[in-house]
């Protein structure tokens, strides 16, 4: 597996003690044999949250790189929504 431009971004949310850490994520882009690269969503301990296939590596890296914001910023609007019920 070949880690080509991978990003690594860490989630985290606020409390009332600190900040806790939630996770770290990554954008892994795999060279895949004359079809193309595959890029893949994962934490630390190698759950895939989403996946892909493209014909060319930066197009892979920006679909990689835009699921990745899109799945920090969804867990950031969660996480505000559930602040905001709680007052």
């Amino acid at each position: 597996m070949e880690k080509a431009g991978a990003g690594l971004c860490v989630c985290e949310t606020g409390r009332e003690q600190g900040t806790k850490l939630v996770g770290m994520f990554e954008v892994i882009l795999t060279r895949r044999k004359r079809f193309g690269w595959r890029w893949r969503v994962c934490d630390q301990s190698g759950k895939i949250f989403a996946d892909g296939f493209e014909r060319t590596r930066p197009s892979a890296k920006y679909h990689g790189e835009r699921a990745l914001f899109f799945l920090l910023s969804q867990a950031y609007l969660r996480n505000r929504s559930a602040a905001s019920s709680e007052d």
